[in-house]
């Protein structure tokens, strides 16, 4: 294993030098003078990625197009950085037909799509629920002012029969209409009530990846603001890492997508035998997974996703429906240091830029991430 915490001298690439995978850790960037606070600094530099990548693409200086620039910049979304790396690299290059078509794809998640559903018909619920309310309180309202009329006409008319009479034919219509707006009430609470059951097991089931049953990175970000918070608050070491199945295409291409799941399958099952209370594991996407242990310092960390490493390497893997041997399986993997960094995105951008180096280094492999 690789712990060296030094800087890549690899050669830069006119595509990686704008999504500043390859730039010196913590260096200004080339376009001018960085500011001396780092935070300010790595807003700068993210400014900075962003603008060259429109501009150098011919790209719309568009809503959608600075919120896909921004999820792959400021390291929120990896796997899509490393989408525009990919697709810069082709002949056909980025275009705004394909940034089009991956915003599609981005804002089309079926997990969004089923919480958003749910939420529109928890909010109708709520609006008819109110409207019976109100409608209730309009009765009982009317209810009482023809009550307190009939008072005020006993006492002046004392005509107590007559007031007796109709008083009691009020009654009887309003306990009816009153009965009526309770059930309405009772009906439309039970209903928000079971749309609320259902949009939390909804969210539940959009936290958890479908093929591996671990968080998936929507859960994972919630759960590193937590940590982060309260590491930070008990001054506790907090290390992330980012992992990567090596040379995976292959694995899909010569036994196919389904014998690939059961790769990925795997390799979560490894990597969750060294979670728990303090070790978190979830799929950020494809063959990407990411790790967050709590009170382990980048070494220590390393070494523990070191061990799984090693232990999957061991491992002789076969595609159940073929009986053919899958071959050496193994991942690459980045270590960062959570409060060596700005804040949580550029820590999460620094262990996919330690995984990179894995990658570039020969794989199957664990890399720390340099000082900011």
């Amino acid at each position: 294993m690789t712990t060296k915490a030094t800087q890549s001298n690899e050669p830069v690439g006119r595509f990686l030098g704008w999504l500043g995978l390859r730039h010196a850790r913590g260096g200004a960037p080339d376009r001018g003078e960085a500011p001396p606070d780092r935070a300010r600094a790595a807003r700068y530099e993210l400014a900075a990625s962003i603008t060259s990548f429109l501009v150098d693409n011919d790209l719309d200086v568009s809503p959608a197009n600075l919120l896909l620039a921004h999820g792959a910049f400021s390291g929120r979304n990896p796997r899509l950085a490393r989408q525009i790396v990919a697709q810069a690299q082709t002949p056909e290059g980025i275009s705004q037909k394909w940034l089009n078509e991956l915003d599609e794809q981005e804002r089309n998640q079926p997990d969004h799509v089923e919480i958003d559903r749910l939420m529109t018909r928890l909010e109708t619920n709520i609006e008819a629920f109110q409207a019976n309310t109100k409608e209730a309180r309009s009765v009982t309202s009317d209810y009482g002012t023809e009550l307190e009329q009939h008072v005020v006409d006993l006492e002046q008319l004392q005509k107590t029969g007559r007031i007796v009479s109709s008083l009691a034919d009020l009654a009887k219509v309003m306990l009816d209409r009153t009965r009526k707006a309770e059930d309405d009430m009772r009906k439309s609470e039970d209903e928000a009530k079971a749309l609320r059951r259902s949009l939390d097991r909804a969210k539940r089931d959009a936290e958890l990846d479908y093929l591996t049953g671990l968080p998936n990175r929507r859960a994972f970000e919630i759960l590193l603001d937590r940590h982060y918070k309260e590491a930070r608050a008990m001054v506790e070491p907090l290390s992330i890492a980012f992992c990567d199945i090596d040379e995976f295409k292959k694995v899909n291409d010569l036994h196919g997508h389904e014998a690939g799941d059961r790769v990925i399958k795997a390799i979560a099952d490894t990597l969750a035998r060294i979670s728990n209370d303090h070790c978190h594991v979830a799929r950020h996407g494809g063959e990407e997974f990411v790790m967050l242990f709590r009170g382990l310092t980048p070494t220590q960390a390393a070494e523990k996703l070191d061990d799984a490493r090693e232990a999957l390497a061991d491992r002789r893997l076969i595609n159940r429906k073929t009986d053919e041997p899958f071959g050496q399986i193994t991942f690459s993997g980045g270590v960062a240091d959570v409060f060596g960094y700005a804040d949580t995105r550029a820590a999460l951008k620094a262990a996919d830029d330690a995984l990179y180096k894995a990658k570039a280094s020969g794989r199957n492999r664990v890399e720390l991430a340099g000082p900011a």
